[in-house]
């Protein structure tokens, strides 16, 4: 079992900024991928940025250039830089977790809140 804890949301004026981070209770080393996603009121929850073991990064479209997803292995933690922020990106984020053995696990933390005010 991995469990993940965000922080880092909160409330920011439209073009600043917000650094989340999520904490995982295990070594993220050995996971094969972290991600963030985000879900805004009556949509559907969809991916902001994943990160690798290796290090390769992706991005949504909507994010590209604004936001910066990165890891510290040492500290086990997960942040999401997020500048020149807009109100549409104002929505619940969640840390994910994606780890291949046997199987194929998915672990969720609880979500923070980015509220961005025009």
């Amino acid at each position: 079992q991995v469990q993940l804890v965000e922080s880092g949301g909160g409330l920011v004026q439209a073009g600043g900024s917000l650094r989340l981070s999520c904490v995982v209770s295990k070594s993220i080393f050995s996971i094969n991928a972290m991600g963030w996603y985000r879900q805004a009121p009556g949509k559907q929850r969809e991916l902001v940025a994943t990160i690798t073991s290796g290090g390769s990064t992706n991005y949504a479209d909507s994010v590209k250039g604004r936001f910066t997803i990165s890891r510290d292995n040492a500290k086990d933690t997960v942040y999401l830089q997020m500048n020149s922020l807009k109100p549409e990106d104002t929505a619940v984020y969640y840390c994910n977790a994606h780890l291949v053995s046997s199987y194929e696990y998915e672990y969720w933390g609880e979500g923070t809140q980015v509220t961005v005010s025009s």
